[in-house]
């Protein structure tokens, strides 16, 4: 597809041609698991790293069938780069609840931004620095988890957490892959 200057341009282009790219990455008109990780090149990764690229893919399979079919994909692509505040924050809280119970607990968070942090190769802020303030600043009741609903209001009333999530969530340079469908060596 050729270099765009953001992922906004890569939108911008008609239907079309997102489907046709789509398709010749993935002629079956699904994308499997296995093909997510050929697609971003995710070799010799930690097991975190694993896990975390296992849980997006699980998050993007809207339907559950296995598969991210085109729908799905501009639709998670969307989300990312448009979708509203509320919208990205349930996102996020479902990519984290790792194991499904409804509620998010240190150690999903720090697997979580210790996977991504892999990924990105970003080690700006240990991922235990950020769950501690996260925690500290949205646990209220101190019960060591968050619902939903304290996860979204306590994001939005602190705007610093809400960067932070902000940044250490920016699937871009991912999606970015993904739509040029670079294999990287």
């Amino acid at each position: 597809m050729g270099n765009h200057s953001s992922l906004d341009d890569v939108l911008g282009e008609d239907m079309h041609h997102w489907y046709n790219m789509f398709m010749k990455e993935s002629p079956s008109g699904l994308i499997t698991l296995f093909e997510l990780k050929a697609i971003l090149g995710l070799k010799g990764m930690n097991e975190n790293a694993t896990t975390y690229v296992d849980q997006v893919f699980f998050t993007f399979d809207m339907d559950g069938d296995g598969y991210i079919d085109f729908v799905e994909y501009i639709a998670a692509i969307s989300l990312m780069l448009k979708g509203e505040i509320n919208q990205k924050l349930k996102w996020y809280f479902k990519l984290f609840d790792q194991d499904g119970n409804g509620k998010i607990d240190k150690d999903e968070l720090e697997t979580i931004f210790s996977a991504i942090q892999d990924i990105t190769r970003n080690h700006e802020i240990a991922p235990e620095e950020i769950v501690s303030l996260i925690f500290e600043k949205i646990d209220v009741n101190g019960e060591g988890e968050l619902t939903l609903e304290e996860f979204i209001e306590g994001a939005k009333g602190h705007p610093d957490i809400m960067e932070m999530l902000k940044k250490m969530m920016d699937l871009t340079p991912i999606l970015v892959i993904i739509v040029e469908a670079r294999v990287r060596d």
